[in-house]
């Protein structure tokens, strides 16, 4: 049974801002001004990854770029049809074979800063997983700006709920003329001896994902990162980019960025998973314990039922 979620105050949240101007209000299509690289390693491989993301024309969307892969088609879009893996990531993939994984964070940033297509280059399987939050993105995204292009987003509104569910959580869309979430977790019910923050709630348009969003870090529980591990997987994860709890207790050194830091990053994660559906919606996602797996089930959901929704401008 979902509780009644806490309320928390989005203003303090995290201390730091950086102006970022972007068109959302009229839903007009942007891009990046300039290109820029990033480089760190893959949460989950481990490996050395360089990644460049460079300005799209409009209608391109997000569309990934391996560039180690020489002999068979390398071009990977970001779209909720290409999902193939949602365990532990969201992992996309071209009718090639060729993959991408740990899409979620920069397709986060993208969208939580009003950009709508860019080409984006990677040495390897996986996207870096910098500090395990979208922050170093979007500063970097500051600094290059954005580029509002003539033509609209391709924007859909929802005019029913649809609804998808598991053992512990749900996910769904509902009718409001607003692009925002309403997002409650308590990881199923594994917190038990602490008072987490556990509601957030965030509107794509109104609010500033680079204050508000952009600096919640990945996290997990300590029993889990030990069979992780022993199962050759987090290769690359340490308590510099992953939020590690054993016993309620945070292990990293510093603590969360935070008090809400849980749950604004299942929020992140939403606004990432989200974004492969590749136009706007419309309408409010509420979820309770949501995750990768959900989100796409979400997507799947909706747009195997047009009665659910009308596209619009």
């Amino acid at each position: 049974m979902q509780t009644q979620p806490n309320i928390i105050n989005k203003m303090q949240s995290t201390p730091f801002s950086m102006p970022f101007k972007v068109n959302q209000h009229t839903l007009m299509q942007a891009t990046l001004g300039h290109e820029v690289a990033f480089d760190g390693v893959g949460l989950h491989s481990g490996f050395p990854v360089h990644m460049l993301l460079r300005p799209a024309a409009p209608y391109t969307g997000f569309v990934f770029f391996r560039t180690d892969i020489k002999n068979k088609d390398n071009r990977v879009p970001a779209h909720y049809t290409a999902v193939i893996d949602t365990m532990m990531c969201t992992k996309i993939s071209n009718t090639s074979g060729v993959t991408v994984s740990t899409i979620e964070h920069i397709i986060a940033a993208l969208q939580g800063m009003g950009i709508t297509n860019a080409e984006i280059y990677i040495s390897g399987p996986e996207v870096p997983i910098m500090d395990g939050s979208s922050r170093l993105y979007t500063e970097k995204f500051t600094t290059v700006g954005c580029s509002t292009q003539s033509a609209r987003q391709r924007a859909l509104k929802i005019i029913s709920t649809v609804r998808v569910e598991h053992k512990n959580g749900f996910a769904e869309f509902i009718p409001s003329h607003s692009r925002s979430f309403d997002v409650s977790f308590d990881f199923s019910g594994r917190l038990f001896g602490k008072d987490y923050p556990t509601n957030f709630t965030f509107d794509l348009d109104g609010d500033d994902f680079h204050c508000l969003l952009s600096d919640a870090r990945t996290f997990g529980l300590y029993e889990d990162a030990l069979r992780l591990k022993e199962a050759g997987f987090a290769k690359g994860a340490s308590l510099e980019n992953t939020i590690v709890l054993h016993n309620d207790v945070v292990m990293n050194e510093k603590g969360l960025r935070s008090s809400d830091e849980l749950v604004r990053h299942k929020v992140l994660d939403a606004i990432g998973d989200l974004a492969l559906s590749g136009c706007s919606i419309i309408g409010t996602f509420r979820a309770h314990n949501p995750g990768h797996g959900l989100n796409n089930q979400l997507l799947l959901a909706l747009f195997a039922n047009p009665k659910l929704f009308t596209w619009c401008e």
